[in-house]
């Protein structure tokens, strides 16, 4: 590495999120520049490591240490084209990601990791920056054409790393426009949709063809595909969301998170929704149920809509704030307790809490009745069983229901193929991704079930892989997940 002592001389240094006050009035991203002198600091910290582990945490096998050197020694186009070697999208990953590569990151051992995540989006915007990202077209069409069903992450993934391979993509997606749930499920204050624009741009100029408002095995039938690709990369994600089934649930003012989030994603594109239709939380008591990524995004948006207050409640206990080097040691991923920017800008986190049910007035929602848990786990299974004497109730006249997904929505399109599934509920797939239906893949969330979004493009490129190997009977494609 260029600076071998510069762990022991810098400290990790992240870049500062804007005033709490201002960035709740607005729907910008919440971080301020990092310079590149501080950037390049960081990447020093990198420690030549004899083995690397950042690529065992990082599920794309990212080269981390090669391009945290190249920043360092100010080589910015080498940098980026390490990174495209292993990443289609890093201004995706490098703003939304939770990077394991820095949870396995040999320096976590006993001191704060790389700033890899920010040192990745750096280089990709210095790429955008000085022209070095552009349309490529294929030298070589193969005349096989495919169709990728569904246009988030994985779906994106597959269909530019198809079309590099010189095959004709068309990606299909049912909604109005096209992103998945980069588009209507992140918030515009994690991920504005110029960066998701400027890439689409890029690959609509490199020969990828996009169709909206297809939503296959209703509107579109599936004989139409199968008659006229010679494959089909399924990778519609894991749509069905967990309900909460429990007494009050028909009350009006309870909303399955992307209900919401899909709402306002809209407004910000800038489409007219009815006040008398439009979810909002202005003003109201906003509980929201689940803790995770997804609760989060819920929390920034019902802050910067302007609720009166907010709960987030979690069934699971507390994290530690540290982590336990016997249940969970490096280089695993780190089950601690985290503030995203979201829960710096307010509302009461509550952890250990069920809800019982809802009741209301006149229809609508007023109150969750809740219970204190403890989490005991016994033979391989955890229950909650309820603490006595620890039942609250909390006003709510805004529920929204962000506990992850079931799995892929199965009547249509997955019905009408015929496809096998796994014993989650997932669609099955053999070691070359393909279905049980011989020239239908599958990647991402459809197959693998709720994960994050590095896991998606991961997924993405090993399906096309397959596809390739189908299609042509050899692939020069790589593949991350073999």
């Amino acid at each position: 590495m260029g600076k071998i002592t510069g762990f022991l001389e810098y400290s990790r240094e992240t870049p500062t999120r804007r005033p709490v006050p201002e960035r709740i009035r607005d729907w910008g991203e919440v971080y301020n520049p990092f310079p590149q002198v501080k950037l390049q600091k960081q990447a020093a910290r990198c420690m030549d490591c004899g083995i690397p582990f950042c690529h065992q945490g990082c599920p794309l096998g990212n080269i981390i240490p090669d391009w945290n050197d190249l920043v360092y020694r100010d080589r910015w186009h080498d940098a980026i084209q390490r990174l495209f070697a292993t990443n289609n999208f890093p201004e995706f990953t490098g703003r939304l990601c939770p990077a394991p590569c820095e949870g396995s990151c040999v320096l976590g051992i006993n001191s704060d990791p790389v700033t890899i995540k920010q040192i990745e989006l750096t280089i990709i915007e210095r790429a955008f920056r000085d022209g070095w990202v552009a349309p490529t077209q294929p030298a070589v069409r193969t005349g096989k054409k495919v169709a990728v069903v569904g246009s988030g992450p994985a779906g994106l993934a597959a269909a530019e790393q198809l079309n590099k391979a010189g095959h004709w993509v068309t990606v299909f997606e049912r909604a109005d426009r096209i992103g998945g749930l980069l588009r209507y499920g992140i918030p515009e204050f994690k991920l504005e949709k110029r960066f998701l624009e400027r890439r689409l741009d890029i690959m609509r100029e490199s020969g990828i063809t996009f169709r909206t408002n297809c939503n296959i095995g209703v509107n579109v039938p599936v004989d139409e595909l199968r008659r006229d690709f010679d494959a089909i990369v399924l990778s519609g994600g894991a749509a069905q969301p967990r309900d909460l089934p429990i007494p009050g649930r028909e009350l009006d003012g309870i909303y399955f998170a992307m209900e919401y989030l899909t709402q306002q994603n809209r407004r910000c594109e800038g489409d007219y929704i009815p006040d008398d239709q439009f979810i909002t939380a202005e003003g109201k008591s906003v509980v929201i149920i689940g803790g995770g990524d997804t609760g989060a995004d819920c929390l920034g948006t019902v802050h910067r809509q302007g609720a009166k207050q907010v709960y987030q409640l979690e069934l699971l206990p507390r994290p530690p704030e540290e982590r336990d080097s016997v249940s969970n040691p490096w280089p695993t991923w780190p089950n601690i307790f985290r503030t995203s920017s979201a829960h710096e800008e307010g509302g009461i986190r509550e952890y250990s809490i069920s809800t019982q049910r809802f009741s209301g007035d006149n229809g609508q929602v007023k109150r969750l009745h809740t219970v204190r848990v403890k989490m005991v786990q016994e033979n391989g299974r955890l229950s909650f069983p309820e603490v006595p004497g620890t039942e609250k109730i909390i006003e709510a006249d805004l529920v929204l229901l962000a506990m992850g997904f079931l799995g892929p929505e199965k009547p249509g399109m997955l019905t009408d193929l015929g496809v096998k599934f796994t014993e989650r509920g997932n669609v099955w797939r053999d070691e070359n991704w393909m279905t049980s239906v011989p020239g239908i893949f599958t990647a991402g969330d459809m197959q693998r079930g709720q994960s994050l979004i590095v896991w998606a493009i991961a997924e993405g490129r090993s399906a096309a892989r397959g596809v390739d190997l189908y299609l042509m009977g050899k692939t020069d494609l790589p593949a991350p997940i073999r």
